[in-house]
């Protein structure tokens, strides 16, 4: 019986479903990340800041540069330099307009290298032009361990970025709806098209279903990298595996592991609160105006700890920020959230008083 036990759990690892509570069973991948997509925490890492080839997840900057573009309606047209780009392909023909929402689909759904080159020399008047913009986003973003040299991701010298960077990116571009919405389509149509465009995410469309997007990259120098997200239970994680050769185990078993062992903790609730000064009987009328939830284990939850910090300025009723309030972990800062003199003014109480102002006003009656 012993053996038997034994012998079941350890299937249960190598097909790649975490025991409830275990340490992270092992990923194929060089280099993984998985994080919660709100609070941006890692929960798991290998090699996460290591420097690598990233091939086709590089369309993810390019994707979310095109939509922050405004210019999605516009139609694009195709160089020849577009249509000779080596690699995955949307079947663009030199000259051929299509909307550049369509173009990013085509990227987005099935890598579309010549799509890529379309749309940096659409959006940044360049192929050079756009490469300079994903690095200034890049910067922006606090992607300190990534370079790009090209919108599609084929190999370059220069062309690199680590799991967390991508992991960063990807937090970023889902937090645009229209990303959100292209990301997790899994069959769009271009009018340019008889013919509908698959999802080439197998997570997305047939290995998990809890998957919400992500993207796909291979390149023989490079191997198999994946960028995904997915959602359960209110929780949002992201993964992402670099040459990777079982990707689609790796991300299965990362999010499981992450639901199993995570759950999504308010620990703290939008509200009045008072506040002692120092270590006076006097107190202090505040307000938190964030309802924070934070991925915790059942373990961590009871390590939780709070501290209220108020301003030392001695006027502090000029003040609309008063203090922060600082949660720590096992004694580690995890996260701050201000305290506010008092609620915000909700527009729609303004507007609801405008609207009674009036009504009162057509009966004759005024108001101060």
């Amino acid at each position: 019986m012993r053996f038997l036990i034994l012998f079941v759990l350890l299937l249960l690892i190598n097909l790649g479903f975490p025991l409830v509570g275990q340490a992270m069973p092992g990923v194929s991948a060089n280099n993984a990340i998985l994080i919660e997509q709100s609070t941006g925490r890692v929960l798991f890492e290998k090699n996460s800041n290591e420097q690598a080839n990233i091939a086709s997840i590089t369309k993810i900057m390019t994707a979310i540069i095109a939509i922050e573009s405004k210019k999605m309606d516009q139609m694009a047209k195709s160089s020849r330099k577009a249509i000779y780009t080596e690699g995955s392909s949307i079947y663009l023909e030199q000259g051929e307009k299509m909307k550049l929402e369509d173009l990013v689909y085509g990227l987005m759904l099935r890598s579309g290298n010549d799509a890529a080159i379309a749309i940096a020399e659409h959006v940044g008047g360049s192929e050079e032009g756009f490469v300079f913009l994903m690095n200034e986003k890049a910067q922006w973003l606090g992607m300190t361990n990534s370079h790009f040299d090209n919108p599609h991701g084929l190999d370059s010298e220069t062309h690199f970025s680590s799991a967390y960077d991508m992991a960063l990116l990807m937090r970023y571009a889902m937090e645009n709806n229209v990303f959100k919405k292209i990301t997790s389509t899994e069959s769009f149509k271009s009018d340019n098209r008889s013919y509908a465009w698959q999802n080439k995410n197998k997570l997305l469309t047939q290995f998990y279903e809890y998957c919400t997007g992500g993207k796909t990259g291979y390149t023989k120098l490079t191997g198999r990298t994946l960028v995904s997200s997915a959602e359960k239970d209110g929780m949002e994680l992201i993964a992402v595996t670099l040459d990777a050769p079982d990707d689609w185990r790796d991300h299965t078993s990362m999010f499981e592991w992450g639901f199993d062992n995570y759950n999504m903790e308010s620990i703290s609730e939008e509200g009045s609160v008072k506040y002692l000064i120092d270590e006076s009987n006097q107190t202090v009328n505040g307000y938190l105006r964030n309802h924070i939830l934070y991925p915790l284990t059942t373990k961590e939850s009871r390590l939780l700890s709070v501290k209220n910090y108020l301003l030392t300025d001695q006027n502090i009723e000029n003040h609309e920020k008063i203090g922060k309030t600082v949660y720590f972990l096992d004694n580690k800062q995890i996260l701050e959230t201000t305290i506010f003199k008092e609620p915000p003014i909700k527009k729609e109480d303004h507007f609801g008083k405008q609207l009674k102002s009036v009504f009162l006003k057509t009966l004759g009656i005024e108001i101060e």
